[in-house]
């Protein structure tokens, strides 16, 4: 995956070809889209795509406490871009020298020194340098000046809504993923480290998964089906977020158990792809009860699961 942190290590190959700017985070289809034009119009100037992105978010610098909590790692969003075919993804370390260059310093040290930029991709509400002084139209501007070419690429809209991150976070807060699979490449997934729990799963007939250390966002409360990876392998995996009311644990816990896994997971990585929602957390008056519903919860997510051949 070429994922590169600064731009003094990008290859020189990648320099002089097409650019697009933004978080990209999730990697929606409104992105998919740039990246579509990005590729065409890096065939007109005879270079390679390079999407530009920021590492950490500009937020979490400028006013951390309203920072929005972000859909994937950097990594992950590399790697999504790069399935839509960008030839290289450059997450630029983000400080507050970079973010006090106005818009003239930004696009001439940044975008025509450090990567001799020949053609860029933007959305019409493209902003860049201190406070968001330009716009699209003084990148217009700027780009004729230079003899870039800019090619401005209208959202997508889906369901009569703009396709956007923020419309996927307040998807995933409400635990609507199946719609956030329709707006993304690809479904959400988290990544985590299985800790150890109170392993009341296990002793129930269904060991579970504890994932702590999860550093993107959760969708909300819920149980749901998804598919978890574990050292290059697959599994079908019902997914608990939330407390557990029949035990009286109040504490919000992501469980996973998946489905045929059979050894340790202690201290491994685990990762989670949300497939769809099957129900709220509930509190039941037994034990058995409680159960019946994950047994039926189980056989909701093989079946669920047989849709994507895991």
């Amino acid at each position: 995956m070429p994922l590169f942190r600064h731009p003094n290590r990008l290859p020189e190959r990648f320099r002089c070809g097409a650019v697009s700017i933004g978080n990209f985070d999730g990697v929606h289809l409104g992105h998919a889209k740039i990246v579509e034009r990005l590729l065409a119009v890096a065939g007109q100037v005879g270079g390679l795509t390079v999407a530009f992105t920021f590492d950490p978010h500009p937020a979490q610098i400028l006013r951390p406490e309203k920072a929005p909590t972000p859909l994937c790692r950097t990594e992950r969003n590399a790697e999504l871009l790069c399935e839509q075919g960008v030839d290289a993804v450059l997450a630029y370390p983000t400080d507050r020298d970079l973010l006090q260059l106005d818009a003239r310093e930004f696009f001439d040290r940044i975008l025509r020194e450090q990567l001799d930029v020949r053609a860029m991709v933007e959305g019409p509400n493209f902003f860049f340098g201190h406070g968001r002084s330009g716009d699209i139209h003084v990148l217009q501007r700027f780009c004729d000046e230079a003899g870039v070419l800019l090619e401005v690429v209208e959202p997508v809209e889906i369901d009569g809504a703009i396709v956007s991150s923020s419309r996927v976070r307040t998807l995933l807060t409400e635990g609507r993923v199946e719609e956030v699979r329709r707006l993304m490449a690809r479904p959400h997934r988290i990544r985590g480290t299985v800790v150890r729990g109170r392993q009341r799963g296990a002793t129930l007939g269904f060991p579970t998964a504890n994932i702590g250390g999860i550093d993107t966002l959760l969708p909300g409360e819920g149980i749901y089906a998804g598919v978890a990876r574990v050292d290059g392998s697959q599994w079908p995996t019902a997914v608990s977020i939330g407390p557990n009311p029949t035990f009286d644990e109040q504490d919000l816990k992501v469980e996973a158990h998946l489905i045929g896994y059979q050894g340790t997971l202690y201290d491994r990585p685990v990762e989670v792809d949300f497939l769809s929602r099957l129900r709220d957390i509930e509190r039941f008056d037994c034990v058995d009860a409680l159960v019946e519903q994950v047994n039926r919860d189980i056989a909701a997510t093989r079946e669920i699961a047989k849709q994507f051949e895991v």
